[in-house]
């Protein structure tokens, strides 16, 4: 056996190499005596690499999977529920067209660590479509009102509309939830907060507070809209975490990108840049829905959405496209001149010429106005350019109202009374087929013109003391 001495003279002379070394260098081998047992120098293998779990194939089980909010029950939960499961249909159509947008969302939300149920914030607020404007000015798939969108850097003038855009929207609404969150550390009360507003919700709290009851979402006065506006959300959480519960077929979603980017530097057609994507129309608007006329005007670099698969097809096309990219212009008008003389010399109709320009009913127009028109051969306009700066003009906003069908009445009969199509009628009110009830009650939606100037930002909002950053 070795001695104490022993061992310790060779560590002194040995001293400065490690157990490593000195186990790979032969000539400093210790003496072992023919009854020792030989202890092997085992080295140490790596940790064992921790191998993720892979993602989901379908874009909805992602989503379950992030589901973090409380669970809620009662009465309007299921009231809500009932809603969504009653309209098949509806259900069917907001997924078609979320299915463009929701990975992207995901993603965000994800990143951002924020519940997954916010991504399904958009079918309570515009049910994904992102050309949804509202009686408030409120517009895209977020539903921002103008001047929450101009205080979260959103643009918006005569030629685009950043409240609508996807992307930046999108990024938009999330850093305005979290600015919420970090005010209020209450998800429930965020989401109220998202369709009340913050200063209201935050008055509400002071008046519990001052009374001394408790200072929470299912305690507080809120308006009808909003104490249903979380059980709303909660009803299709449910319904996305279990269709087959609820008799409902849910479409598989991909969980894949939808959409790619690419940057145009030049002014280009909507119809040219879907021809050169080798899309539709429809769709290529469904991707850019912040373009406001027929002619994307390109006031620096504007990033463009298409689908993942096309992006390269555009590029390659535009690289071979030889024919001009824009078929429209600005045009002064001169005096006296009516819509009716533009519209002939320009080959457009004056509904669509009024339609285009946001022009009025009646037609009005001005001397030395700036009005797009398309080219036609025509060498007296302008270039688009010198529109840059045209600022929004009033939206046509949609006010709805409640008509009780009447003896004798017909689907056709109440259209033409008010002037909007049997189609439409059916639209607004889920598929309502021709037999009708009377004392049915039906939603009707008139037309008017939003005056709402685009308000200065809103001045910091009270907040309860201990909400207080």
């Amino acid at each position: 056996m070795l001695t104490a001495a022993s061992l310790a003279a060779n560590a002194e002379e040995h001293a400065g190499q490690s157990i490593a070394e000195l186990a790979h260098d032969k000539s400093n081998t210790l003496p072992i005596a023919e009854s020792d047992p030989v202890i092997p120098i085992i080295e140490a293998s790596p940790p064992a690499r921790k191998i993720a779990p892979p993602l989901p194939v379908d874009l909805w089980q992602r989503i379950r999977n992030g589901f973090a909010m409380a669970k809620l029950d009662g009465e309007k939960v299921r009231s809500n529920e009932d809603f969504y499961v009653d309209r098949p249909e509806y259900i069917k159509r907001i997924v078609e067209r979320g299915k463009r947008y929701l990975f992207h969302i995901v993603e965000e939300v994800e990143r951002r660590g924020m519940p997954a149920e916010i991504a399904l914030l958009p079918i309570i607020e515009s049910a994904f479509n992102p050309k949804a404007y509202s009686n408030r000015s409120a517009a895209g798939i977020w539903q921002f009102i103008p001047s929450t969108g101009k205080n979260y850097g959103l643009k918006q003038n005569w030629w685009y509309d950043e409240r609508r855009d996807i992307v930046t929207a999108t990024g938009a609404a999330l850093d305005y939830l979290q600015n919420l969150h970090r005010i209020f550390g209450d998800w429930e009360l965020v989401l109220a907060s998202y369709n009340w507003g913050e200063g209201a919700v935050g008055r509400s709290l002071m008046k519990n507070r001052s009374s001394g009851l408790p200072e929470d979402f299912h305690n507080i006065a809120l308006p009808p809209e909003t104490r249903n506006y979380v059980p709303r959300l909660i009803a299709i959480r449910n319904i996305i975490l279990n269709p087959a519960a609820f008799g409902i077929e849910l479409e598989s979603i991909p969980n894949e990108p939808y959409f790619g980017q690419v940057e145009a530097t030049r002014h280009i057609d909507v119809k040219v840049a879907a021809k050169l994507a080798e899309i539709s129309v429809d769709e290529f608007k469904a991707l850019n829905p912040g373009h406001n006329r027929p002619v994307i005007n390109i006031d620096g670099p504007r990033t463009l959405l298409l689908p993942a698969e096309k992006v390269d097809v555009f590029v390659e096309n535009l690289k071979i496209h030889d024919r001009p990219l824009v078929s429209w212009q600005a045009y002064e008008a001169k005096k006296d001149e009516t819509i009716e003389k533009i519209s002939a010399r320009h080959g457009i109709s004056v509904g669509r010429l009024k339609e285009i320009n946001d022009i009025d009913t009646s037609g009005a127009i001005t001397a030395g106005q700036i009005l797009l028109v398309p080219r036609n051969g025509s060498a007296e306009g302008m270039d688009i350019s010198v529109m840059s700066d045209k600022p929004a003009t009033p939206k046509m906003l949609e006010h709805n109202f409640v008509y009780a069908v009447r003896k004798g009445d017909s689907l056709l009969g109440i259209a033409k009374r008010h002037d909007v199509t049997v189609e439409q009628i059916r639209s607004w009110n889920g598929g309502t087929g021709r037999l009708l009830q009377i004392g049915q009650k039906l939603t009707l939606k008139h037309k008017f013109v939003d005056k709402t100037v685009l308000p200065a930002a809103k001045a910091k909002l009270a907040l309860p003391e201990k909400k207080r950053m």
